[in-house]
């Protein structure tokens, strides 16, 4: 095995935080495989390194996109329909869809809890694990509380559904909900992301950026996709809050999808790195191809995990 398809391995066991077991499982081949070819013990046959080829570009990123693969990937995604109240009509699909988005993106934000964790803690109010931090339970709950309150605000708003100022603070306040001083308010100073180029807003524009945004969320659009993706990055760029930026844009984002009729974007952990990068692509080249796929993968995501019954 080639140097080049080691050091994917390697990379993608780090990016997606996977043990060598959950890699084989991933790429269906022996986990007793894996580690042959993370020792050059072993050469995989074509048809494996197109898959851990493919592997490599789900989860670390790729640079560009060919337009006919793009649209492809679009036009499966805009097939995928479901509405703010089929979800909530649905218990289990709620809860399952709540568990799941909860789960990834608090994950995401650096929340150490598992699946079981999560699923314990939005069960049972009362529910303290002892050997997870206070912050992160509450992190799980708050997320829950503020999912809920935008799907009501969708379900009871219906078509006449707008974004406002109100709408976006008060999911903030209540994913920060006790955690911060500052929640349901936007940032008073400056804040930059380390590991990245992008130059965040002036907190003094965060305001006017602010409402520039909310106007073209509620613009019509016809490229539903390619319009969350761009606000999505707009969003993330204005950064304008002091924390959990991250879970609400990603929240902003489940909801447009909703309110446009589609299956809503689920970005999982395991392509944290990939989401980074394209969003970085997308703030500083103003290039939105790449995130516009991954919107709509992760919508492909979504749509499997509702169609998965077990």
């Amino acid at each position: 095995m080639n140097k080049e398809s080691s050091q994917k391995l390697n990379e993608i066991l780090t990016n997606a935080c996977w043990t060598q077991e959950q890699l084989a499982r991933y790429l269906d081949v022996p986990q007793k495989t894996i580690n042959l070819w993370l020792n050059n013990k072993s050469r995989p046959r074509v048809a494996n390194e197109e898959k851990i080829n493919e592997a490599y570009l789900d989860i670390v990123g790729r640079t560009d996109v060919d337009a006919a693969v793009l649209d492809n990937i679009n036009n499966q995604a805009r097939s995928k329909k479901i509405t703010a109240a089929k979800i909530l009509r649905d218990e289990d699909l709620l809860d399952k869809l709540t568990l799941h988005l909860t789960y990834h993106t608090n994950t995401i934000e650096g929340s150490t809890m598992t699946l079981a964790d999560v699923r314990e803690v939005l069960e049972d109010d009362t529910k303290v694990l002892s050997n997870k931090t206070a912050r992160e339970q509450i992190e799980a709950r708050n997320h829950k509380a503020a999912l809920y309150f935008l799907l009501g605000k969708l379900q009871g708003k219906g078509v006449e559904f707008r974004w406002s100022e109100q709408l976006i603070l008060e999911t903030h306040l209540r994913l920060l909900n006790s955690l911060a001083s500052d929640a349901g308010t936007y940032r008073n100073h400056s804040v930059r992301i380390m590991g990245t180029t992008v130059v965040l807003a002036n907190h003094i524009k965060v305001p006017e950026l602010m409402d520039g945004l909310i106007k073209n969320l509620n613009t019509p659009t016809k490229d539903v996709i390619g319009h969350i993706a761009h606000t999505h990055a707009v969003f993330e760029k204005i950064h304008p809050f002091s924390d959990g930026n991250g879970r609400t844009g990603r929240l902003i984002a489940f909801i447009q999808a909703l309110q446009a009729g589609l299956v809503p974007p689920l970005v999982t952990k395991e392509r944290k790195r990939a989401y980074y990068k394209y969003l970085e692509v997308a703030q500083t080249k103003e290039a939105y191809d790449l995130l516009t796929l991954f919107i709509a993968e992760s919508i492909l995501f979504t749509d499997s995990l509702i169609e998965d019954k077990h």
